[in-house]
């Protein structure tokens, strides 16, 4: 398994599911975008609910949650194509042996359902969380936005996947850009939504970005190619120009929440712009 500072990393697969190709790369034309993933009979393009565990030092650290039960029997279930035929949240992490006592912290990029869905389970009474023992790391700025969501985000931010949080007392708000914890730090951008934060984890001899909406998949690279998703569509392409200059430069490793193929892989600059080369699983890293 790789491994950065004191922590081994694993890639934890929570599901599929697809949203509309369109709505995923915005003003980008149907047949240019189809070329690279093929949408089904409704539109949607499979993707991914990737997600990252740091195990070591005395933690066991969870970015992110996937969608969990959120939509388990609703109407949402089938138009978002859930599908956990093939791995899920809890099974993955007990593939190795992680049991929901275990996880000491869970870090949210952001609360739309597809990220922090799984932060809670359903119950028959209530929703509870779904990791008792876990502080959640969420920016202030965000859990405030997520509160008293904007009629574009409504629909993305369901409150019985955080609310519970709160409730149990197992909260940390986080207060801007920071070392979160040993070896991890976090960092903002706006344009896909208020105050997401983009996972940082890093030694002296590797950088691994878990780039969560900034870039949805390795296809979302040319400034155009945005979500018609993001809330501020002119400041995620200068936040992706901006990150990806530096991720050239400095030789980050980039790690993809949904891209159905990719885990991982590097950018580089060449003569159509920065482009992702060595895509491979995270265990290859």
């Amino acid at each position: 398994m790789p491994a950065i500072g004191p922590y081994t990393l694993h890639a934890i697969e929570t599901g599929r599911f697809g949203l509309d190709g369109g709505a995923m790369f915005g003003i980008v034309p149907k047949p240019l975008w189809s070329e690279r993933i093929e949408p089904d009979a409704q539109n949607r393009i499979p993707l991914a609910m990737r997600c990252l565990l740091l195990v070591g030092d005395g933690r066991v650290i969870l970015v992110d949650t996937g969608i969990g039960d959120t939509f388990a029997g609703t109407k949402y279930q089938d138009l978002f194509a859930v599908d956990h035929s093939e791995a899920s949240l809890m099974d993955s992490l007990a593939a190795r042996g992680v049991g929901p006592g275990d996880v000491t912290d869970v870090i949210l990029t952001h609360l739309h359902f597809d990220h922090a869905g799984g932060s809670t389970r359903r119950t028959d009474d209530e929703p509870v969380v779904a990791f008792p023992h876990a502080t959640y790391h969420v920016q202030r700025r965000h859990w405030d936005w997520a509160r008293d969501p904007n009629p574009k985000e409504a629909q993305s931010f369901q409150a019985a996947s955080f609310a519970p949080i709160e409730a149990a007392g197992q909260l940390r708000l986080v207060e801007g850009e920071t070392t979160l914890l040993p070896h991890v730090e976090v960092s903002l951008v706006h344009g896909h939504t208020e105050a997401q934060q983009i996972v940082t984890v890093r030694d002296s001899n590797t950088t691994l970005v878990y780039v969560a909406d900034l870039l949805p998949t390795t296809h979302h690279l040319p400034p155009a190619w945005t979500m018609a998703y993001d809330v501020r569509p002119l400041q995620t392409m200068d936040e992706k120009k901006e990150f990806l200059e530096q991720a050239a430069d400095a030789e980050w490793k980039l790690f993809f929440e949904h891209d159905p193929e990719v885990a991982t892989a590097d950018v580089e600059r060449t003569d159509r712009g920065i482009q992702v080369v060595n895509e491979r699983s995270l265990d290859a890293l």
